[in-house]
């Protein structure tokens, strides 16, 4: 994890454009604690300022901008999981800067962004053509901004914004639609900007301009005028790193009788394993979903382990390298089932589990949600694994996801009784969440604006600072987790069907209507999710890691019929993300396996904390204050 930052000036006999206040500089080190550095590059009719800040997580430590003879420039904030080969000791940023210094021909540099399999945002100078280039990877999975001056004189790419006094328009996010060019040297001669994209596209398709196209409509309408985007003449393109969404319906998929009327139980998802086409795929998922994890929780540099030997107070003197986010929901239990697999044996875990302050003490009257049927549901799987409120230390945070999540941390203890689960109460209060939003939330949130932003940001900051307390030596004690890399279990939703706006799609547009609502969700979720969410966990020197996003996970759930992975003619708590409830079963979990989606705004209790009649589409007032200060 990089902050990255390029800012160029053109028309320099204007004068210098300071676009690098100290308050975006501040930001940027937050995300890259281990090294900082700057390069200028300048020339007659422009100069361009690049400021690297690492955080160093595997092979040796590379300070970035890093620069070659020719006078090219790189700034990678990325991780290679695969597609190019990294060895162990090797570092990715120089690797990926070798090949680029090598390359004369833009196809090259396609070739190379298309090849990459994991997250990845860039800057790259090059000296030859006196070009910019820039992008993220396909599902924006790293956060990278724009930012043009009002006065023609340049702009800005950075890995997060400021609320800066004199910057006047605002931060916009880079869209993830491909990688673009900006040709300084015409650019200040012209006094007009033009960025030049190239698009992904799927290299199956026979005729590919009108998809290319499409890519347009993704870049924003309000750019300042002196700035266009134009698709490269030669229309060359990435290629897309995953399969097209499968959007037909397997006729012989398993279906049972009277689906809508059996109750979420693990007796009846059960009866789904005994099909043997759906026991395979469902092993087919674990295996890939394992597979992306372990890449995600070993791809790190670690101390020595402590051999077999040793004995446990040595191993519980250890410190977590890996955290998960975690309410003890479906997603969030099967990643922490899987990164057991691969962390090493003594090593801790943290489960981190954020609870904000509720209002009543008001034991499980804390469900409230609309449906009684689905409140009724959530009690009785915690009344299963006898997670009572009542051994809740501090019943003010006596949230739905600090109860299941006490409850997967029993399921966890179960299948791996030697692993150290640290599992971290971290308790928000509505004093902490109001002054931290001022202070330092409010300007990762943005560009976005929404009062779910604002409830998923600062739900997200809080979870992954990783303060709070933890059970030591049989007594609760303050403890703040040191694990650099933070996996969580977004893209699980969007792609299985997990959200409630899935059912009234499939009710009202039946699987076709079902069918292009997952492929929108996982088209736009760069723009809706990832890059706030990078931002966010990101400014604690922290890395996200995404298994469900995974290029090979991505690939296999797109090759599935819709009804292999979901079935919303059965109740909640089975029929969304049925293939995971599956593969979570098989993995040895319980009754997290049938525990119906439940946002993590509503689970932490935060939607609700401050003002109970906003929606969660409304512009978030609180945000638009802070950015007006």
């Amino acid at each position: 994890m990089c902050g990255i930052c390029c800012s160029v000036t053109l028309s320099i006999e204007h004068g210098k454009y300071d676009f690098l206040h100290k308050n975006l500089l501040h930001n940027l080190k937050r995300r890259g604690p281990n090294s900082s550095q700057q390069v200028l590059k300048t020339d007659i009719d422009y100069h361009c300022l690049f400021s690297g800040h690492v955080l160093h997580l595997r092979g040796l430590l590379t300070p970035q901008p890093i620069e070659d003879e020719k006078g090219n420039v790189f700034l990678w904030n990325g991780e290679i999981f695969g597609g190019i080969f990294v060895g162990t000791e090797d570092n990715d940023t120089q690797i990926m800067f070798n090949h680029l210094s090598s390359f004369n021909k833009e196809s090259e540099i396609l070739s190379l962004f298309s090849s990459v399999h994991g997250p990845w945002a860039f800057i790259y100078y090059q000296a030859s053509s006196n070009c910019v280039w820039f992008g993220r990877d396909y599902f924006g999975r790293r956060s990278l901004l724009w930012h043009f001056s009002n006065t023609e004189k340049g702009f800005c790419l950075a890995s997060v914004g400021t609320k800066a006094a004199g910057v006047v328009n605002e931060w916009q996010e880079v869209p993830a639609c491909g990688i673009f060019k900006i040709d300084l040297k015409s650019s200040s001669i012209s006094k007009h900007m033009v960025l030049t994209l190239y698009p992904w596209k799927y290299i199956s398709k026979e005729n590919t301009v009108e998809e290319v196209d499409k890519s347009l409509d993704q870049i924003p309408g309000d750019l300042p005028k002196f700035v266009s985007v134009e698709l490269n003449e030669a229309r060359l393109c990435l290629k897309t790193p995953v399969v097209p969404l499968n959007t037909k319906f397997r006729k012989d998929t398993f279906t049972s009788d009277h689906s809508s009327h059996i109750p979420a139980t693990i007796e009846n998802l059960q009866v789904f394993l005994k099909d043997e086409h759906m026991k395979k795929t469902v092993h087919q998922l674990i295996h890939v979903l394992s597979e992306a994890v372990k890449k995600r929780v070993l791809c790190l540099s670690r101390t020595e382990s402590v051999s077999l030997n040793d004995d446990h107070s040595k191993a519980s003197a250890k410190k977590a390298n890996i955290a998960i986010l975690f309410s003890g929901g479906i997603d969030s239990m099967v990643i922490a089932s899987l990164a057991d697999r691969h962390v090493p044996f003594d090593e801790p875990i943290d489960l981190l589990n954020v609870a904000f302050m509720t209002k009543e003490k008001v034991g499980h009257a804390t469900f409230t949600n609309k449906s009684d049927k689905l409140k009724k549901h959530l009690q009785e799987n915690i009344k299963r694994l006898d997670i009572t409120t009542d051994n809740i230390q501090d019943q003010n945070f006596n949230v739905p996801d600090r109860l299941t999540g006490r409850a997967g941390l029993k399921e966890l203890k179960a299948i791996n009784p030697l692993r150290m689960w640290n599992f971290v109460e971290i308790n928000v209060s509505l004093e902490e969440l109001q002054r931290m939003r001022q202070h330092q939330i409010s300007h990762l949130v943005q560009p976005l604006d929404t009062v779910l932003d604002d409830s998923i940001g600062c739900a997200v900051w809080f979870a992954s600072r990783g303060v709070g307390c933890a059970m030591k030596e049989d007594k609760m004690k303050p403890y703040q987790s040191s694990a650099k890399v933070v996996l969580t279990g977004i893209g699980a939703d969007e792609q299985l069907a997990g959200y409630s706006r899935h059912r009234v799609r499939f009710k009202t547009h039946g699987l076709e209507g079902l069918s292009k609502e997952l492929e929108m969700e996982l088209g736009r979720i760069s723009s809706r999710n990832l890059g706030r969410d990078d931002r966010v966990i990101s400014d604690h020197g922290k890395e996200a890691r995404f298994p469900f996003l995974d290029e090979n996970v991505v690939s296999f759930l797109n090759s599935l019929s819709i009804l292999e992975k979901a079935d919303l003619t059965l109740p909640r708590g089975i029929g969304e993300k049925l293939i995971l409830r599956l593969a979570a079963l098989e993995l040895g979990l319980t009754a997290s396996t049938v525990l119906p989606k439940r946002a993590m705004q509503f689970g932490s209790k935060i939607a609700k904390l401050e003002n109970n009649n906003e929606k969660a589409s409304d512009k978030c007032s609180r945000l638009q204050e802070l950015s007006s200060e």
